[in-house]
């Protein structure tokens, strides 16, 4: 046996006995409609990027009945293997977390045609690589739109006049979510400096907490008093980084860190501004419903502030931390990016 065709078989094996969503009892309910979810290697429980993507499929299994199995690759080379095992099985949809495994899926959807996939951050091009593939729904958010709200957030809430960026991958991707936060802080304060890092250029930089609290720990001692994250679990050492600092005599945080993805208000309460969120969760719930309805269109679906796709998190934990009239003027700037008057800078499109 090959070695390719054993690794597989392994997969098959692990999904028959180990990897699911649901009961035997479940499965009985599902709809004959079978969801397999692979993640990247953040894993599902990274509270940010994967853990939407995991609410997602799990509200579908709650709501639509769906029956759901999922696998962590815990790194890069089990990613393929398991979108096969997947496909092998004839699953009604295969879904990939993070633009990563796009390369991946393209040569797996292109083995299997008549098997459903959906990728989130990316984009699945047909042989000519212009034609988006018919078979993969590609699932991707204008995150420069959301950052930028976070962006005048973060200006108006600053004292120091400086604020950071923390970076997974220094990618364009995440560039894309930099340039938004850094135009709406200066929509707001055009002298505001903002310090930006990168945890590193490959896969592992999405799951290197202790290198983001030392990126975190080095900007505000440049001076950065809130920091936005965009690093998947390593973003979860910014949080540890501001908490580090305290509270004041008023018992207000010393420092902040924008969360990211989810909603991560609650992470760290009282120390997270806002959350820049990305509706990851209803952009892969919609996907697995108009399976099941027999309405799934393969292309790219696109998601920003016009349909909600992304946004800033408001809720208990933050309510006190940002004054109304700030709200007022964020939300002053939504509008005007979804009319066109503000035209945010995607640094993808570049």
């Amino acid at each position: 046996m090959k070695i390719g065709n054993l690794i597989v078989f392994v997969f098959l094996i692990l999904i028959a006995t180990f990897t699911s969503g649901c009961s035997s009892d479940v499965a009985a309910d599902c709809n004959s409609i079978k969801v397999g979810i692979v993640f990247d290697i953040g894993g599902k429980n990274d509270r940010s990027f994967n853990a939407a993507a995991w609410e997602g499929v799990k509200r579908a299994q709650k709501e639509l009945g769906v029956c759901l199995y999922d696998i962590e690759p815990g790194n890069p080379t089990s990613i393929e293997p398991a979108m096969r095992a997947f496909a092998e099985k004839n699953f009604d949809l295969v879904i990939g977390v993070g633009f990563a495994q796009g390369p991946l899926m393209q040569k797996v959807a292109r083995d299997f045609p008549n098997v459903k996939f959906a990728i989130v951050d990316g984009i699945i091009f047909e042989d000519d690589g212009k034609t988006p593939k018919k078979n993969v729904a590609s699932l991707v958010f204008r995150e420069h739109e959301g950052s930028y709200l976070v962006g005048i957030i973060a200006a108006e809430k600053s004292k120091t006049g400086v604020i950071g960026f923390v970076g997974g991958m220094d990618i364009p991707l995440i560039h894309r979510f930099k340039v938004g936060y850094e135009e709406g802080a200066r929509s707001v304060n055009p002298n505001i400096r903002v310090i930006d890092n990168y945890v590193g250029v490959t896969d592992a930089a999405w799951n290197n907490p202790g290198k983001g609290k030392e990126l975190a720990l080095s900007q505000i001692e440049k001076g950065a008093d809130i920091i936005f994250t965009a690093a998947g679990n390593s973003g979860l050492g910014a949080f540890d980084a501001v908490e580090q600092y305290g509270r004041d005599e008023k018992g207000e945080a010393r420092k902040y860190v924008i969360g990211v993805d989810s909603n991560q208000n609650g992470v760290k309460p009282g120390f997270v501004l806002t959350s820049m969120v990305k509706r990851v969760d209803n952009a892969v719930y919609d996907v697995v419903k108009e399976v099941l309805e027999g309405k799934f269109q393969g292309g790219i679906h696109s998601f920003g502030l016009d349909k909600d796709g992304v946004g800033y998190a408001m809720d208990e934990y933050n309510e006190n931390l940002i004054p109304k009239e700030v709200i007022e003027k964020v939300e002053q700037a939504k509008k005007k990016i979804v009319s066109g008057e503000i035209k945010v800078t995607d640094a993808m499109a570049k």
